[in-house]
């Protein structure tokens, strides 16, 4: 039988955590460049190591709230419903590339690579989320097609950065007995 008071000890670590990358993705959308259409930040790199360290489920809530919750907090209200779906998108993609991965891999010496690939995948689904999306609100000419470089240019910064925090972590041990 399992003991009841690990499960809620569990949920309740699960629910401050999802807390934290909330919180930590808003932040981190604030660092930002604006452009002109929309603005490149840093808030990705909180949305894939939110999937890392916490799971899907509970990565995807923290990405999807987190962010959307800065869209509306510096104005972009009208991208918060998108933001909600993408970025929990992302981190759904991101946890489940990781996990296929190693599991396909069956070796930890290419963890790298197995981060690598679902970061990518996850900054796939940004960059093609928000083309459709604004491809939608703003037509598929110029107003869409102008984002593509900031949100390429926003995944790119996630890809590198929550692959190297990862791998820092991941070989510090920090996180062997966790999600990673």
């Amino acid at each position: 039988m399992s003991d009841p008071t690990k499960r809620k000890k569990s949920a309740a670590l699960r629910i401050c955590m999802t807390a934290i990358f909330a919180a930590l993705a808003c932040v981190s959308t604030f660092i930002s460049v604006p452009l002109p259409i929309g603005y490149f930040n840093l808030g990705d790199i909180c949305v894939i190591l939110a999937a890392y360290f916490i799971g899907p489920i509970y990565g995807a809530v923290a990405a999807g709230i987190g962010t959307a919750l800065a869209d509306i907090l510096m104005g972009y209200v009208t991208y918060a419903p998108a933001t909600l779906i993408i970025k929990a998108l992302m981190a759904l993609v991101a946890y489940g590339v990781y996990r296929g991965m190693k599991f396909a891999l069956k070796t930890r010496k290419l963890d790298f690579l197995s981060r690598l690939l679902a970061a990518l995948a996850a900054e796939t689904v940004m960059v093609g989320g928000y083309f459709f999306f604004e491809a939608v609100i703003l037509g598929f000419g110029m107003g869409a097609t102008a984002s593509l470089v900031g949100n390429t240019l926003q995944g790119v910064a996630g890809v590198v950065g929550s692959t190297l925090i990862a791998s820092a972590v991941y070989f510090r041990g920090d996180f062997s007995k966790g999600t990673f």
